[in-house]
């Protein structure tokens, strides 16, 4: 939002330096959500210094620390959280000036992170609705596969594999996802297909790097197999997907990702059949944003959309 948009705040804060001013309120807002000086300078036009002397000038005003550094970057104190919620009611009482009602559109940046896969074929089509629908949201997604974080800084909403523990933040339950094993026609007419799990020692693994994996859901592929040897590893799930299609052995798969894929069979389903969840977490005070609400209904009406897929039914 443009500082010029309440900038008529200013005079009232200068009469009454013990007045918060609405002012000061937005640049916290901005400050509270990207978690860095530098990002809320860049969405209100201002320089580094001014940020940081209004949020001085509003702690002075609040009588306490409404910031404290971490490091991801300046996480809300208690006293902050507070103000954040003023700070909305602001932002929300200028939305409802801006035009006639009905007629206003969402307005922000809204930034995710979540795993490879559900950031391709869950995020993406459910982001690239909200900013049909709404032209000055954007969505900014971070493909990661790694356990929530506890500061979280710079991001509005994380999803996760598995249940969380989080501090200062609500986790939601998405939905379930399937992993399967599946080989190429290739690699199964080259090798054989398994017929039981004690075949599976006879080949080797596609899957993530043992050493580098941060999700303990993920480390499934011993449950079922522990002789298999690993061939190409990867942090990331595409090269799973693709090392498999390659022939470099039986790759532990989503099937909502591989069962696009005509050239890949899945073989054990009824042994092989690994049931994950999606979890997605936030701050309570992000979690009111307008446009981080939109986008959370596109996600869940798309993983609503998308179950039997997900569940490779």
């Amino acid at each position: 939002m443009p500082i010029d948009a309440v900038a008529v705040c200013k005079n009232a804060h200068v009469a009454d330096p013990k007045r918060a001013s609405a002012d000061d309120l937005l640049i916290l807002l901005a400050v509270g959500r990207s978690g860095r000086f530098v990002s809320a300078a860049d969405e209100l036009g201002l320089n580094h210094t001014t940020i940081s002397r209004r949020i001085t000038a509003l702690e002075h005003s609040v009588g306490g620390r409404l910031l404290v550094r971490s490091a991801a970057g300046w996480e809300l104190t208690e006293l902050g959280r507070e103000a954040l919620a003023a700070a909305e009611t602001v932002e929300s009482a200028m939305r409802t000036l801006a035009g006639p009602r009905g007629t206003r559109s969402l307005e922000g940046v809204v930034r995710m992170s979540a795993t490879d896969g559900f950031s391709a074929y869950i995020a993406a089509p459910a982001a690239a609705e909200v900013q049909q629908r709404h032209p000055l949201v954007s969505v900014e997604i971070v493909a990661a596969t790694r356990r929530v974080t506890q500061q979280r800084s710079g991001l509005d909403v994380e999803v996760v594999v598995g249940e969380p523990q989080v501090h200062r933040a609500e986790a939601t339950r998405l939905g379930d996802y399937c992993l399967g094993l599946y080989g190429s026609r290739d690699y199964l007419a080259t090798h054989g297909s398994p017929t039981t799990t004690a075949d599976l020692a006879d080949h080797p693994l596609v899957y993530f790097i043992d050493s580098m994996l941060q999700v303990d859901d993920l480390d499934l592929a011993r449950t079922f197999a522990p002789a298999m040897r690993e061939s190409v590893t990867s942090t990331n799930v595409f090269v799973h997907v693709e090392a498999t299609r390659a022939a470099a052995g039986l790759g532990l798969l989503p099937c909502f990702m591989a069962d696009r894929h005509d050239d890949l069979i899945r073989v054990l389903r009824d042994d092989v059949a690994l049931v994950l969840s999606y979890w997605l977490v936030a701050r309570a005070e992000t979690l009111r944003r307008p446009e981080v609400i939109a986008l959370l209904d596109a996600i869940r009406a798309r993983m609503d959309d998308q179950r039997d897929v997900l569940l490779g039914a």
